[in-house]
């Protein structure tokens, strides 16, 4: 059998750097990826893992989130706690700071740990390879996008949707340039959102114009600053999407730094946080049942679990729109 020597000097590094990149220590991606392609070539396995070999599967799951600020993924980890919980299980929150190396850590550790699920929501634009978590017999259950090759069971929320009913909604407000904020890029979520917020516009008979879009983070500082920047442009929106509820505060912040009150913009956001509705003045949301979907999570784990050969299964939520004075918009 391999030994940590032996990869260390198939990968021309310390045995010290083999060490770190199997404990979970901070090691150049370079480096990292040196390591790793010497260790699979060598069939190599850390010694933690090969202590659990022969040990019973735990009964931990494993929660691998990309950002734990989120009020969404705090109700979805609430939603899937509740379900596991009642089934003996115990959860492991993982929050990956949508970094895709800490999330393939916290992969590698659920299967380290042999952990007896995974459920896992991925960092933005990450390739997520599962292969290796589903090949040994760990049951796992993707949010928002299945990665491809695997019989793995999705839940998540119909984004297009959502994002075409809030705009529609501005639209029959009133209002005609609705900006968006979009998140990242390669962000799925934001893709979907940015393309209901797109259909809406042209079912009304209005062109999208890419210079009400404000691609971001999806964190308060991004809606914020992007809001920031549509307001000081020549020809400003007079309303505005945010795509998640932390893009939302960011935006209403923006406009009350600039003495401008909603509905005079206005404003609607996405929303799985219950604390939105405190916001003054009070906010249109499009409402995600996120403690829904993380229970509707975990009990496709479970269900995994009982049948490991059953076929993939996807449950998508709908989202529901509550309107309310950040858009109703005065009259003239």
């Amino acid at each position: 059998m391999a030994t940590i020597y032996d990869v260390a000097r198939l990968a021309g590094v310390a045995p010290s750097t083999v060490s770190r990149v199997f404990n979970g220590g901070s090691v150049a991606a370079e480096r990292e990826a040196l390591v790793r392609a010497a260790a699979e070539e060598l069939k190599f396995v850390p010694d933690r893992i090969a202590r659990r070999l022969n040990r019973k599967r735990s009964d931990l799951v494993a929660l691998i989130i990309p950002d734990i600020q989120n009020p969404f993924f705090t109700s979805l980890a609430r939603g899937v706690e509740d379900v596991a919980q009642d089934a003996g299980l115990s959860l492991v929150l993982c929050n990956a700071d949508d970094d895709e190396r800490k999330q393939d850590r916290y992969i590698e550790a659920a299967k380290a740990e042999r952990m007896t699920g995974a459920i896992i929501s991925p960092a933005s634009g990450s390739k997520l390879d599962l292969s290796h978590l589903v090949g040994g017999g760990t049951a796992v259950v993707a949010i928002d996008r299945r990665p491809t090759g695997h019989p793995i069971d999705l839940v998540g929320i119909d984004d297009e949707r959502g994002a075409e009913t809030a705009t529609a909604h501005l639209l029959e407000q009133g209002y005609r340039r609705i900006a968006c904020l979009a998140g990242p890029r390669n962000a799925l979520t934001a893709r979907r959102r940015l393309r209901g917020y797109r259909r809406a516009l042209r079912t009304a008979g209005i062109e999208p114009d890419r210079r009400l879009v404000q691609h971001t983070n999806y964190r308060e500082d991004g809606g914020l600053a992007a809001m920031a920047d549509l307001l000081r442009s020549n020809d400003p929106p007079d309303a505005v999407l945010a795509t998640n509820s932390l893009l939302g505060v960011g935006a209403m912040e923006a406009l009350l730094d600039a003495d401008i009150r909603p509905p005079d913009i206005g404003l609607v956001s996405f929303s799985g946080a219950s604390w939105s509705r405190l916001i003054r003045p009070p906010l249109t949301t499009v409402w995600q049942p996120a403690a829904e979907l993380g229970q509707a999570a975990a009990k496709l784990l479970i269900r995994r679990q009982q049948e490991p050969t059953a076929a993939e299964q996807s449950i998508i939520l709908e989202t529901t729109l509550f309107p309310n004075q950040s858009s109703a918009r005065p009259a003239p």
